[in-house]
């Protein structure tokens, strides 16, 4: 059996469709119909025709489409499928905070459950940002869960970005080193260095650009061979989309195990036997879409 027509087939079949980040596995980028980082696929979320989606992503992801199609089947290929930074802020968290600092907006990443994004006024993802906190009427902002994007989005800012938890962060973006950084300097003379706002400040300091993983794929084109610091599989999504750039992972070990929890057999399996559905509680749904659409405006 060839498994990727085999996904043909029962998308067809199923009047589904594939949305797949830019970290999954090679194999299942191919078969996605959409592609992209967190922004992208909120974006195209929201016009989806299909019946079905199948969400090769971790699972804030997966709820976040749901939370967007809320009349539509949403499923995700594996259960352990998670982001262990999502997991780091909880609800109590945001209620303490709120207390501590009455009146100051709460900004959420979209790498939060949907309970969480139910206590947001607004979420972000690390292409927008800087420019939604830019648009709110506040000088002093709660933000969660990414304590490396808050200090970023602090800089560009100049307003007080108040981190919720503490040490909220990417276990994959916190092993990029200034060593990591020099290394490559001295590995590739000729390439420029593009990081993640989920880095570590000192690494970002660094960098020639600062940008999402939408953001990359934008920026590419402005030179003939970069070093890519984040998740391993984005250089495999540049390299498809521009053949004739050099492209380097900058650690090899920079690798999301939520992201590849899912396997080309996962998707087909789940096109196959519908699993497993993604459902949100109504009444949290409601209010995570508000702080999500608000974003999508914005943006």
């Amino acid at each position: 059996m060839n498994i990727a027509e085999e996904i043909e087939r029962l998308k067809r079949e199923r009047n589904a469709v594939i949305m797949a980040h830019n970290y999954q596995l090679p194999e299942v980028q191919d078969v996605a119909d959409i592609l992209g980082d967190s922004l992208e696929l909120a974006r195209k979320a929201t016009g989806i025709d299909a019946e079905v989606i199948v969400f090769a992503g971790v699972d804030f992801m997966a709820e976040t489409a749901k939370i967007l199609n809320p009349d539509r089947t949403v499923l995700i290929p594996a259960r352990n499928a998670t982001c262990a930074m999502a997991n780091m802020l909880r609800p109590e968290h945001i209620v303490e905070m709120k207390r501590r600092y009455p009146g100051a907006p709460v900004v959420l990443y979209v790498n939060t459950t949907a309970a969480c994004k139910a206590l947001a006024d607004i979420t972000v993802t690390s292409a927008n940002a800087v420019k939604v906190v830019e648009s709110l009427d506040s000088e002093t902002v709660i933000f969660g869960p990414d304590r490396n994007l808050a200090s970023y989005v602090a800089r560009r800012t100049g307003k007080k970005v108040i981190p919720v938890p503490e040490d909220g962060h990417c276990y994959v973006h916190r092993k990029f080193t200034v060593e990591d950084v020099e290394r490559a300097r001295r590995e590739y003379p000729n390439a420029k260095i593009m990081v993640h706002p989920e880095c570590e400040p000192e690494v970002q300091e660094r960098a020639d650009v600062i940008v999402s993983t939408g953001g990359m794929i934008r920026h590419a084109p402005e030179h003939d061979e970069w070093v890519v610091f984040t998740e391993r599989e984005m250089v495999y999504r540049l390299r498809r989309m521009y053949p004739n750039i050099k492209f380097h992972a900058a650690r090899e070990d920079a690798v999301c195990v939520g992201m590849k929890a899912i396997t080309l057999r996962q998707v087909y399996e789940s096109l196959r036997d519908m699993k497993y559905e993604v459902t949100v509680p109504e009444d949290i749904a409601k209010r995570a879409r508000r702080a999500i659409e608000r974003m999508l405006e914005v943006s």
